[in-house]
């Protein structure tokens, strides 16, 4: 008799977006005339820069000659792309990162999803809340993890953002192993200050703790006074995994492709308190699971770094901050409390009732998907998150109708 794993079965009913997903088909189905302008899940919709597209190109058509041609590559990735990395994202930032600490995969989810295996059953794990699910997810199927109560898991500890404290939790009021981050923040849009990502980085140097830190969404800061990584910060290369993505970055979601980087001087304990290297852990895992990104998407990803690359990325990303912003001004002209839309894609507003009636309100009266706050979190109820990621068209499209079934 095979056995499953357990654990599995612990988990909520179903994943956030699939439910989404199942309440918009059943809504077209019902009112197949009308057409939906989806502002819910943070993908993107503009094509890749010009100078990617050209540098993909260029790696499949080098596939297409035996004296180019590239089979299996570095599990690590291609070394053009992880020092192009290094020098741009980190070094010119005064953040002390080699290339050989850069590991090239296709995504962050992914990453941050399977970090969690080279850690022991026994740790205990603090998630924020509002969270992005994966990081809890991913727990419970390790069987890390208690039932599910009112929302929340037995054995996780749970850092609460709120309007009062800026979505910014406090330190946890017991001891924790490992500590998820992410900033900007995924689902609130809140940005975290160097002084503030410092006290962090303090804690888990004080307690042995490792700060996994989602910065998937850096490229949208703006304001020059916010960290871009959290190796701005001294000491983090000692406590702190850091994981970005090329999806928002250059619009990757669907060419995936990303980065986690692990320092060589990051520590972590076995049962007996003797110190281990969790680059030759993560390295290990990953040359075991995974056997690299495609040479052609690499070859995209490292166009990114181009003048050309750096100018036309900045320049989508450029139009989806200026929705961000639109979004933001439009929701608190109708008097609601907002948070993100700045140096963020997102933006978290309080719809003041239950928050999936509001995502039900906007998608059944406006035709507009949103993300149901409660779907992050037990501090996530009574609001939604608006995403900038679509054409100006459509998002003034979207603000339009919301105002009107607002109004109505």
């Amino acid at each position: 008799m095979i056995k499953i794993n357990e654990s599995y079965l612990k988990l909520q009913a179903s994943y956030l977006f699939i439910d989404i997903a199942r309440r918009v088909q059943a809504f077209q189905a019902a009112h197949p005339e009308k057409e939906i302008i989806k502002l819910g899940i943070g993908d993107v919709t503009h094509p890749l820069p010009d100078a990617c597209i050209q540098a993909f190109h260029q790696g499949v058509d080098e596939m297409a000659s035996a004296a180019t041609f590239r089979g299996y590559g570095p599990e690590q990735g291609y070394a053009f792309l992880r020092e192009k990395i290094a020098e741009h994202d980190f070094q010119a930032r005064g953040a002390d990162i080699a290339a050989d600490e850069i590991f090239i995969s296709d995504g962050a989810k992914c990453d941050t999803g399977n970090i969690q295996e080279i850690f022991s059953q026994e740790i205990r794990i603090a998630v924020p809340d509002p969270v992005y699910p994966v990081y809890v997810d991913t727990n419970v199927m390790a069987g890390r993890t208690g039932a599910a109560e009112e929302g929340r898991y037995k054995g996780l500890v749970y850092l609460e953002g709120t309007r009062e404290n800026g979505f910014i939790p406090a330190l946890p009021g017991e001891p924790v192993d490992l500590i998820y981050l992410c900033y900007p923040n995924n689902p609130t849009g809140a940005t975290i200050t160097r002084e503030q990502l410092k006290v962090w980085v303090d804690y888990a140097r004080e307690n042995r703790s490792l700060i996994l830190y989602d910065a998937a969404y850096e490229a949208f800061i703006r304001d020059p006074a916010l960290p871009r990584t959290i190796y701005e910060i001294e000491g983090a290369r000692e406590v702190a995994i850091e994981f970005r993505s090329f999806s928002k970055t250059a619009g990757f979601t669907g060419t995936r492709c990303a980065f986690t980087v692990v320092p060589k001087v990051c520590t972590a304990y076995d049962t007996a308190g003797e110190k281990h290297l969790v680059h030759a852990l993560w390295n290990r895992r990953h040359g075991t699971k995974f056997n690299g990104v495609s040479y052609p998407v690499q070859k995209a990803a490292e166009a990114v770094y181009s003048p050309e690359g750096q100018a036309q990325a900045r320049a989508l990303i450029d139009g989806y901050l200026e929705n961000a912003a639109l979004i933001r001004r439009e929701m608190s002209s109708l008097g609601f409390d907002c948070v993100g839309g700045e140096n963020s894609p997102y933006i978290w507003v309080d719809g003041r009732r239950d928050s999936w009636a509001f995502f039900d309100l906007l998608l059944n009266e406006a035709g507009v998907v949103c993300t149901p706050g409660a779907g992050f979190g037990r501090c996530g109820e009574g609001y939604i998150r608006i995403s900038a990621f679509n054409s100006r068209d459509n998002v003034e499209a979207a603000m339009a109708r919301i105002r009107s079934a607002l109004a109505g």
